[in-house]
């Protein structure tokens, strides 16, 4: 996949695109990641790219001919096909795991990243294809929200993480959260794993974990459980995880 990020601030994006899990994607060529100074496409000679409000009000606004010509500059790379343009906005539809996944299928993003109020409507009319939030709240720029995007996106491409399985089981990739997980050592600062972990019955580890999710999922986000929507196995273990999320319940609210 190939990003290209329109900012007034690059510099932001150096050691986030050459990090991690990212940095290695990067560096063997599954993703690729490109950044473009808005700025220099200003055409006043203080390179200025924002100005006030037509009507009146607080604080600037991006100007069109500075965007414009940098997208302009970089569509001139796609002449076959237009990659899908996003505008980072807070009121733009929510960033799911739903949706990172289907713009993990494109060959090619351009994520525009805001800043002050905004950015001129005439261009989100005709070059923005979508805007995207990453929630209701409002940030001082488009950057952050960018770089979750791309983190969120990319991890889900083939080959990124070393397990596909792994992305599978996360939460948020079903309407349940994901089990907890433990490592060495078996017994920590007084606290044991779980016996069952370290049994090596995997029919059993199967069924602990699934009830763990169907747990964590009742504490942390009921919202996000659609009892309809399970399986009859699925409703039984719920059934017999509920008298361990009431004791759970009990213990973090004592009184």
């Amino acid at each position: 996949m190939k990003i290209d990020i329109l900012t007034l601030f690059p510099e932001m994006f150096e050691v986030f695109k050459t990090s991690s899990i990212l940095g290695r994607a990067v560096e063997n060529e599954l993703v690729s990641i490109q950044t473009h100074n808005i700025r220099d496409f200003a055409a006043n000679k203080h390179k200025q790219a924002d100005d006030y409000p037509y009507g009146g009000g607080a604080g600037m606004v991006m100007m069109p001919q500075p965007l414009s010509d940098c997208i302009k500059h970089v569509l001139s790379a796609y002449p076959e096909e237009k990659p899908k343009l996003i505008f980072l906005s807070p009121q733009g539809k929510l960033l799911t795991q739903e949706l990172a996944q289907l713009l993990s299928k494109e060959s090619s993003l351009i994520l525009l990243c805001g800043h002050y109020e905004g950015i001129d409507q005439r261009v989100i009319d005709k070059y923005v294809d979508m805007e995207i939030s990453i929630g209701d709240y409002v940030l001082t720029g488009g950057e952050l929200p960018a770089m979750v995007l791309v983190d969120c996106v990319t991890r889900l491409i083939p080959g990124v993480l070393g397990s596909s399985e792994s992305i599978l089981e996360e939460s948020h990739s079903t309407d349940l959260l994901e089990y907890p997980q433990y490592t060495r050592p078996a017994v920590y600062d007084g606290q044991e794993v779980p016996p069952v972990l370290l049994s090596g019955n995997h029919k059993e580890i199967d069924k602990w974990r699934k009830q763990q999710s169907l747990i964590n999922t009742l504490r942390k986000r009921p919202d996000l459980m659609d009892q309809g929507a399970l399986s009859k196995e699925d409703r039984d273990l719920l059934n017999e995880s509920l008298d361990s999320f009431q004791q759970l319940l009990r213990r973090e609210n004592p009184i």
